[in-house]
């Protein structure tokens, strides 16, 4: 599976985002900040690699269609199925 050309930026910037984010967050408990900004931003990083996740998945699983109406072997449900529960 791969992800479609028009998912890639899309995924990039959510990557970006999250990869910011993050970096808050380790500076964040370096200065000793409140646990619960801390959890708050930590959840926000949590919530955009979800998001990049959720896109990849959703990309890949129009493109298995495409390959399947032009004869390639689709997913089978079971590996859809893996990789939600991967992000899940």
């Amino acid at each position: 599976m791969q992800v479609g050309d028009e998912a890639v930026g899309a995924v990039l910037n959510r990557l970006r985002r999250a990869q910011g984010q993050l970096a808050g967050v380790i500076a964040m408990i370096e200065a000793g900040r409140d646990c619960k900004d801390v959890v708050t931003q930590l959840a926000a990083v949590s919530r955009a690699l979800d998001r990049a996740g959720f896109k990849i998945v959703a990309s890949g699983m129009r493109q298995c269609m495409a390959e399947a109406d032009e004869g390639a072997a689709p997913m089978s449900e079971a590996e859809l199925e893996k990789l939600f529960l991967a992000l899940a």
